[in-house]
């Protein structure tokens, strides 16, 4: 019994750990040797949410309804517009956070003009939750591209962040939104320490 417990966590150890890496599609960093700033800009209009692949509708849809049930109208407006602005801003925040953090060479702007655009692309979301001393870290799986500014048709480079799992470091890490930024930080991170390997 304690071997087959034992196999099963090791499957599930080496099964998270083959997820939460980036996978290199296409190009390679050589393009940002002679660059000092990349402009960053996030997608996220076609994310899918939790095992289920919720639609952002769906999922926010059922987020409502489980917090009706439980507090008033004005928690909900209240939470709902907190989604929004993490949507609209601190995910991209929290990304710069992660990889200017490692990357020194190179800094990683938002609503800036350089030769290139990294698009953050998310595609799928896992929220994780939270129950007083325990939780469990969101995850997040996006396209990276880079692009050539002027013809952003032009794609230079393309990384997977497969299922990245963010940490427990941010004030918010207690709300979804919260842990959903936490591993776009991370996302960062990994980005900012590849980067660092080849521009130095």
């Amino acid at each position: 019994m304690k071997k087959l417990l034992l196999l099963v966590v090791l499957m599930f150890a080496t099964f998270t750990f083959a997820q939460n890496q980036l996978n290199f599609e296409s190009g390679t960093f050589d393009f940002l040797k002679d660059q000092s700033e990349v402009d960053v800009q996030l997608k996220f209009d076609n994310v899918l949410f939790q095992a289920e692949n919720y639609t952002e509708a769906q999922y926010l849809e059922k987020r409502k309804t489980e917090t009706l049930a439980k507090k008033d109208a004005a928690a909900w407006q209240k939470w709902s517009e907190s989604w929004q602005a993490f949507k609209d801003s601190e995910y991209l925040n929290y990304f710069l956070k992660g990889v200017n953090g490692w990357s020194k060479q190179v800094v990683f702007k938002k609503d800036i003009k350089s030769k290139y655009t990294l698009i953050i692309d998310a595609k799928w979301v896992y929220a994780g939750w939270h129950a007083g001393l325990v939780a469990q870290e969101g995850k997040l799986t996006s396209d990276l591209i880079f692009v050539e500014t002027e013809n952003p048709s032009k794609v230079v480079m393309k990384i997977q962040g497969d299922a990245i799992l963010g940490k427990k470091t941010n004030k918010d890490f207690t709300m979804e939104y919260g842990r959903i930024a936490a591993a776009y930080e991370v996302t960062g991170k990994l980005i900012g320490k590849a980067l660092k390997k080849v521009v130095k």
